[in-house]
C-alpha cells in the first residue's frame, strides 16, 4: 500500500521508519535539508513541498495512496492536509493533533474535517502517565483482550527483591507469563534459569491482579503504592493527566504558578486540589508535604524545568518521578540522571499511529523499547499455525523470539503452558521480536 506521510519531524520520521519495509512510503516536508537527509537514511521517497497543496499531493501519488498521515506540528495544518487529500483520492486519512478540543469535536461527528482517524498527542501522553504511574517500577503498560490482560515492562533496581534471582524463583503467580528481558542492547527471551540482574527491563504478560502483584514484588523499598499523586504544571498534559486520575477514583494535587490557569483547573476538576505556587520552591513543597507523595509528575511547558522539579522531588524523598520530555534526546538523559520515567509526547503519537496502521488481523499492538519488540493480540483462525495444537508443539514451528503471553477464551483468561491447546476463536497475546514480526504475522 502507498502511504503518504506529511511532516518529517520526530513523529513522521518514526512512522516512516516503521512502515518502510512493508509499504510504499512517501514523505513530504517543507524543509529541503530534511528531505535530502531522509532520502539517504530511509527507504522512502522524500519530496519537498507543502502537504496542504493539492499539486504536491498529486506529485506524491495521492490518487494511488491507501493512507495519508498528517503529522506536522500544526493542528489546523494536519486537518487541512486530510481535507485536501480527500479532494484527489479516497485514501484513509489520519490526523495528529495536540489539543483535545479538536479530538472531542471529531468524535462528536465521526468523519468531521474529512479525517478518518484522529489522535490527540496531549491525551495520549496523559493516558501514558496514568498507566505508568499506577504500577511501581513500570516503564510501559498496555491493556489487551478488552482489559482482561495486562502487559508491563519493569526496570529492576539494585535493591529490588527479584534482583539476582532466576525467573523460576521470581515466578510465584498462576496467571503471569515472563516474556523477555532487555539488557543493555540485548533482548533475551525468558527462560526459567535466566538470572534477573539490576538494570534489566523485564516484560511480563498476565492478569491485572498478577501484574500488579508482580509490580509490588519488583518494587524497591518505599515504591509499593500510588495513592498520593502530585502533578506539577497545569499545562494541557498536566490538566488531562489530573482528569484521567480523577476518572479512576484518585484525588490528585496540581501545582500551577499562573493564577488564572490554576482557577480554571480548579473549576473544571472538582476532585483535584489545585495549589497556586511555584513548584521549584523547596520550602513550599515541604510545607505542602509533597515529599510524602507516592509519585510526582512534572508536566510543565519546559523540559529543563521538568527535570529540575523531578530532581528536587527526589531530593526531598519522593520515591517515584515521571516527567514529560518534549525533546527526544532528553528521554534517556533524564532517566540516566535520576528520573524514573520520561515520556515523550511525539513518541507516544508516533507509536499510536503505527499501532493503527499495523493492526490488520491484530486486535491490538504495543511496541517496546523503541520497537525492538512488539506485543500483539491476534484472533486465531482455523488456518493458524497455533490452531488445535499444544503450544509447545506449535511454537516449535515459529521463529525464535516469540512467546505466547496469554489467551482470552470466551472472555476468560487462560494462562498458557506448554500443554495448553489453542483453539480457533481464541484471542492470543504474543510477544514478538520485531525482526521476525512479518514471519510470525503470516503464521498466526
Amino acid at each position: 500500500m502507498r502511504v503518504l506521510i506529511v511532516g518529517a519531524g520526530e513523529v513522521g520520521r518514526s512512522i516512516a521508519a516503521s512502515l518502510q519495509d512493508t509499504h510504499d512510503v512517501v514523505v513530504i516536508d517543507t524543509d529541503g535539508d530534511t528531505v535530502r537527509e531522509l532520502t539517504y537514511s530511509l527507504d522512502v521517497l522524500a519530496l519537498e513541498g507543502d502537504g496542504t497543496d493539492l499539486a504536491v499531493l498529486q506529485e506524491a501519488g495521492i490518487e494511488d495512496a491507501g493512507m495519508v498521515i498528517a503529522a506536522t506540528d500544526g493542528d489546523e495544518t494536519n486537518v487541512v492536509i486530510c481535507g485536501t487529500a480527500k479532494i484527489a483520492g479516497d485514501a484513509f486519512t489520519i490526523a495528529r493533533v495536540k489539543r483535545r478540543g479538536l479530538l472531542d469535536t471529531w468524535r462528536e461527528a465521526r468523519g468531521a474535517f474529512n479525517v478518518d482517524f484522529m489522535i490527540s498527542t496531549d491525551l495520549l501522553t496523559a493516558e501514558a502517565i496514568f498507566r505508568i504511574s499506577g504500577l511501581p517500577s513500570a516503564h510501559d503498560v498496555e491493556a489487551f483482550a478488552g482489559g482482561l490482560v495486562r502487559m508491563a515492562e519493569f526496570e529492576i533496581g539494585a535493591t529490588s527483591p527479584v534482583a539476582d534471582r532466576t525467573i523460576s524463583d521470581a515466578d510465584r503467580f498462576d496467571s503471569l507469563t515472563f516474556a523477555a528481558i532487555f539488557r543493555e542492547d540485548e533482548m533475551i527471551v525468558a527462560r526459567g534459569d535466566l538470572v534477573i540482574r539490576p538494570g534489566d527491563r523485564i516484560v511480563v504478560i498476565g492478569s491485572v491482579d498478577a501484574v500488579r502483584e508482580f509490580a509490588e514484588d519488583v518494587a524497591e523499598d518505599g515504591h509499593g503504592s500510588t495513592d498520593e499523586v502530585v502533578i506539577v504544571g497545569g499545562s494541557e498534559v498536566g490538566f488531562l493527566a489530573a482528569q484521567v486520575f480523577e476518572e479512576h477514583g484518585y484525588r490528585p494535587r496540581v501545582i500551577e504558578q499562573d493564577r488564572d490557569r490554576a482557577r480554571t483547573i480548579a473549576e473544571a476538576l472538582p476532585n483535584t486540589l489545585v495549589l497556586h505556587h511555584d513548584a521549584t520552591d523547596a520550602d513550599f513543597l515541604v510545607r505542602e508535604h509533597v515529599d510524602e507523595a507516592d509519585v510526582v509528575i512534572a508536566a510543565l511547558d519546559s523540559d529543563e524545568k521538568n527535570l529540575l522539579v523531578a530532581l528536587l522531588a527526589r531530593q526531598l524523598g519522593v520515591q517515584r518521578t515521571v516527567t514529560v520530555a518534549e525533546t527526544p534526546e532528553y528521554g534517556d538523559l533524564f532517566e540516566t540522571v535520576g528520573v524514573d520515567v520520561a515520556i515523550n509526547p511525539r513518541e507516544e503519537a508516533a507509536e499510536e499511529i503505527v499501532r493503527f496502521t499495523r493492526a490488520g488481523r491484530s486486535e491490538k499492538v504495543a511496541m517496546l523499547e523503541h520497537d525492538r519488540a512488539e506485543v500483539i493480540e491476534v484472533e486465531i483462525t482455523e488456518d493458524s499455525t497455533l490452531a488445535n495444537r499444544e503450544i509447545v508443539e506449535a511454537t516449535a514451528d515459529l521463529p525464535d523470539g516469540v512467546v505466547i503471553g496469554a489467551i482470552s477464551r470466551a472472555g476468560k483468561l487462560v494462562t498458557p503452558r506448554g500443554s495448553t491447546v489453542v483453539r480457533p476463536g481464541d484471542h492470543v497475546i504474543v510477544f514478538v521480536d520485531t525482526e521476525v514480526l512479518e514471519a510470525v504475522g503470516r503464521a498466526i
